[in-house]
């Protein structure tokens, strides 16, 4: 049998179903045009180019599907408030428009090389923080062994529960998967059995037990997984063990933050960026990003956070030195091939970027 050819991120994806999840919720799912297969690790992200009427911007979704349905790939998007990329996306994208993607990156994604019984798994999530989890999930159900997987999702109401229906589908087909909702207040003319109220340790306890022993995985707004770490932290759970998607800023320092002995920047030394796909040369300050420097010479690389978490602006380093210190949007392994991120790069002396 002839191996699949893999989508790379130079074609542009088509989507080809707009899927309604929940109020002001809809996934979106793609192909590519080619024919070629999707290889991700569940829990990773893509970043998606958007043709927006003031231009084109770059926003970062994780993927809602899992890589063991590598035809398609899906992201889910709630439009939030003030956010006019989510609402472009809800209010126009459509099946048969292309848009360009790029990724899939992102080290906040469940290992794929050992097998799923050999973890004991809690998923933990609010929100839209949902859609990781539920690529996780659907790997496991579709790998064949029975995982032992608490699934424990958050929300404002039963109505806002994002793939309530589909998780209920697989939590009754596998019995090691257990799936507990909870709601901070009901739907009107809607009975609702389940847990009510803020997410805590009480219901923690109720749900998983044996927590203690759980590898823990957990998305969803700052506050609440701040929430579920320091409760955690109180009830002397290993942190060794546990996981959290972020697309914020790092609210404390982490623990296994790299120390670096290179030069530091320096306001007053002069640097060089060479732009090698675009043939732009910039001089700029060793204070200054790479990132930035190619902002100021009309050069264009996609970003998303701009500092360091979601990946999106990875640009290959040909040649020369920089400082980096990011927040977990790179992995060794893309390091030790050259890649560096442009948001928190900043070059030493003459530095060639592929860009």
């Amino acid at each position: 049998m002839t191996a699949p050819a893999y989508w790379i991120d130079a074609e542009p994806l088509e989507c080809t179903m707009v899927i309604p999840e929940a109020p002001n919720v809809r996934s979106f799912a793609f192909r590519a045009p080619s024919g070629g297969w999707f290889d991700y690790r569940p829990g990773q992200f893509v970043t998606l180019e958007l043709p927006l009427p003031g231009g084109m911007v770059h926003r970062t979704f994780t993927i809602s599907s899992s890589p063991s349905r590598p035809l398609t790939l899906s992201v889910t998007v709630k439009a939030q408030e003030g956010s006019v990329a989510s609402r472009w996306m809800v209010d126009h994208l459509k099946p048969g428009m292309r848009i360009r993607a790029i990724g899939p990156a992102g080290i906040f994604a469940l290992p794929t090389d050992r097998p799923v019984a050999a973890r004991k798994h809690l998923f933990i999530s609010a929100g839209s923080g949902v859609t990781p989890m539920m690529a996780m999930l659907g790997w496991q159900f579709d790998g064949g062994d029975d995982p032992d997987t608490c699934f424990i999702q958050c929300a404002r109401r039963p109505s806002e529960l994002i793939f309530r229906s589909r998780l209920q589908h697989m939590a009754m087909r596998v019995p090691g998967i257990k799936l507990h909702f909870v709601v901070a207040g009901a739907d009107p003319y809607e009975v609702w059995t389940g847990y009510r109220g803020r997410f805590n340790q009480l219901m923690l306890g109720l749900m998983s037990p044996d927590y203690l022993e759980r590898e823990v995985w957990c998305c969803g707004p700052e506050s609440f997984m701040q929430s579920v770490r320091e409760m955690l932290v109180e009830l002397g759970y290993d942190m060794a063990n546990y996981h959290q998607e972020s697309f914020h800023a790092p609210v404390e320092t982490v623990a296994d933050e790299p120390v670096h002995d290179d030069v530091v920047p320096q306001q007053s030394e002069v640097a060089e960026l060479v732009f090698t796909r675009s043939g732009i040369t910039a001089a700029c300050r060793e204070t200054d990003t790479v990132l930035g420097a190619a902002k100021a010479a009309g050069l264009n690389i996609p970003s998303g956070c701009t500092f360091g978490v979601c990946g999106t602006c990875r640009v290959r380093k040909l040649s020369g030195e920089v400082h980096m210190v990011h927040s977990g949007g790179i992995d060794d392994e893309d390091i030790a091939d050259g890649y560096i991120l442009a948001c928190c790069s900043h070059p030493i002396g003459r530095v060639e970027v592929e860009a």
